[in-house]
């Protein structure tokens, strides 16, 4: 079994990790994270947006056209010092990690993977609630589309288990279409208050549709019936018309109890290919573990 001594959040990161202001408990509510007003609307996704057009070109005090930016945009000269100013700042972001000399911490090894990938993960969630983690099982979902572009976005897990890592969303969506194309996924936990995170890959598919019932049924009403008003990744002229819409569902099924399912809208799991488990550590020398199959290996940082 594993030992409690090494997997024990280490009392100086509990503490930091303390400090975080929490968004709320939404874990029994929305499928996607930092997400609670939208969540009530039946959003469970984010905003869409058309092609960003470049503006016209900008022009110095001196009339020359400034250098395009990102995305095609112009941007007016800027000045070195703002420049050199903005990256000192970011330089000193850089966060220090423990180490077992530096403050007893101890460090992830092979062994701590003795009874399975799922057992730790559960173990690392539960250290991440416990220590007052806004949203512990959020995780950043990475699908590519047909043309191999990648995309993220944060979602809610809801199941770790032998299966894989369960998520659900509108099988409509933008994510849903892009596994539709290419059924392949990643999911990271990015736990960084704690210095830890999670890494899954793996092939993706749809679960039973009575799965999908089952955690449907748990849902609040509220966001039972904001599925079925947004039509996500759509775009849509504003927030009144997401409104107006979540009304006339409601009025729809006033007498419905329960909601009915969506057939647009059910889970999916990731059967992990591959699980890394990653630990901040002093110096850069991070400790990573990965389990590939019945293979658990240390990767170099």
């Amino acid at each position: 079994m594993l030992s409690n001594q090494i997997l024990d959040v280490h009392a100086a990161v509990a503490q930091r990790a303390a400090i975080l202001v929490r968004f709320g408990d939404l874990r029994s509510e929305g499928d996607h994270a930092f997400e609670a007003l939208d969540e009530s609307l039946g959003n469970g996704g984010h905003a869409s947006h058309g092609p960003i057009l470049a503006p016209e070109p900008a022009r110095t005090a001196t009339g020359r056209q400034a250098g395009p930016g990102p995305v095609g945009v112009a941007f007016p000269d800027v000045v070195r010092n703002d420049v050199d100013d903005d990256r000192e700042h970011l330089a000193r972001m850089r966060v220090e990690y423990g180490s077992p000399e530096k403050d007893g911490s101890p460090d992830l090894d092979v062994d701590w993977l003795a009874d399975g990938w799922i057992t730790l993960l559960r173990k690392w969630l539960a250290d991440a609630e416990d220590a007052g983690i806004a949203e512990a099982n959020a995780i950043v979902v990475g699908t590519v589309d047909a043309e191999g572009r990648p995309a993220t976005r944060t979602v809610l897990c809801k199941g770790v288990d032998e299966t894989g890592i369960t998520f659900y969303t509108n099988y409509d969506s933008a994510k849903g279409g892009q596994l539709g194309a290419t059924p392949y996924a990643s999911a990271t936990f990015p736990w960084y208050a704690l210095g830890r995170q999670v890494h899954v890959r793996g092939p993706v598919r749809k679960v039973a549709p009575e799965v999908t019932a089952a955690y449907w049924a748990k849902r609040p009403r509220g966001s039972q019936l904001g599925a079925w008003a947004s039509d996500q990744s759509r775009p849509i002229g504003s927030r009144a018309d997401l409104r107006r819409k979540l009304a006339e569902v409601t009025e729809r099924f006033a007498d419905a109890d329960p909601v009915p399912v969506p057939d647009h809208w059910g889970g999916y799991v990731i059967a992990p290919e591959e699980v890394e488990f990653w630990q901040g550590r002093e110096n850069r020398l991070h400790n990573r573990i990965r389990v590939t199959g019945a293979v658990v290996e240390r990767l170099q940082p």
